[in-house]
């Protein structure tokens, strides 16, 4: 049991019904996943061709914010709101090669990530799991007042997370709950935010429609980038590069062409910092 964990109650893992987590680690080439996860891929796939690119251009853009936030921000503590499956180069690998003693706490309800997360992090007493929705964060605040230091600066993590969260006209809504995390969060602290947008109505339609119909309403919808911007109300967006395509996010590497882009959707966002 990672640091921290208490015991709670645990839902079975459903084969049956396809897991976002799974698919999104099928995507990436991994190895937990089932049939039913395989086939809603497939589905997704059909509509979005390019999901498979933007999956693992996402994970890219996690390793180097998560890099840049630890190595140039002096980030010592990390709170990843729907962290899915571990993979290569989880958010604590990646900053305790550059920082051994930070601390990183997960959060995430789906069972099966609950369930590695667990087996893989039990001996990491800088890791710690929190089996609880995101948006419970009365809760999340609760769990990981023994764990953080809140008087001292957090990267709160939302990385392709928020398209699974719907609309709501209360505080369940995504906007409430960016709103809420970055009013407890310390001065110096920093937002990372990106999900998926799109600027055709036929993707966003369609794509909300296929997930909400194989996870049996766990889905949000795919968004537009000026309701994502809206996400970043009252923080300074770390400009250079502003809201981009997280593939233009501080790459290693010189980004592809516009010629050679996704043109159906892409993972979209940045980084803000919370000034006092």
């Amino acid at each position: 049991m990672a640091h921290g964990e208490k015991p709670q109650s645990r839902r079975p893992i459903d084969t049956n019904t396809p897991s976002v987590a799974r698919m999104y680690d099928y995507l990436l080439g991994g190895s937990q996943h089932y049939e039913v996860d395989r086939k809603a891929s497939a589905d997704l796939l059909r509509i979005a061709p390019s999901t498979q690119q933007l999956a693992r251009s996402n994970r890219d853009f996690l390793r180097r914010v998560v890099r840049v936030l630890a190595r140039d921000m002096k980030i010592r503590q990390f709170l990843d709101h729907g962290s899915g499956l571990p993979t290569l180069d989880n958010v604590h690998e990646v900053v305790q090669r550059i920082r051994p003693d930070a601390k990183v706490a997960y959060i995430d309800n789906d069972p099966m990530v609950l369930a590695h997360g667990r087996t893989q992090l039990h001996d990491n007493d800088n890791v710690m799991v929190i089996g609880q929705d995101m948006r419970e964060t009365a809760k999340i605040r609760a769990a990981t007042d023994p764990f953080l230091d809140w008087t001292q600066p957090i990267a709160a993590l939302f990385v392709s997370v928020l398209h699974c969260l719907p609309d709501t006209d209360d505080e369940r809504d995504p906007a409430a709950l960016i709103k809420r995390v970055a009013a407890e969060l310390p001065a110096g602290s920093y937002v990372v935010i990106c999900q998926l947008v799109s600027d055709d109505a036929a993707v966003r339609d369609n794509v909300t429609r296929l997930m909400a119909e194989a996870t049996h309403n766990r889905w949000g919808r795919v968004r537009e980038r000026h309701e994502v911007r809206q996400y970043f109300d009252g923080m300074e967006i770390i400009n250079p590069p502003g809201l981009v395509d997280v593939i233009d996010w501080q790459p290693d590497h010189p980004a592809p062409p516009k010629h050679l882009r996704p043109t159906d959707w892409v993972e979209w966002g940045g980084v803000a910092r919370i000034e006092a």
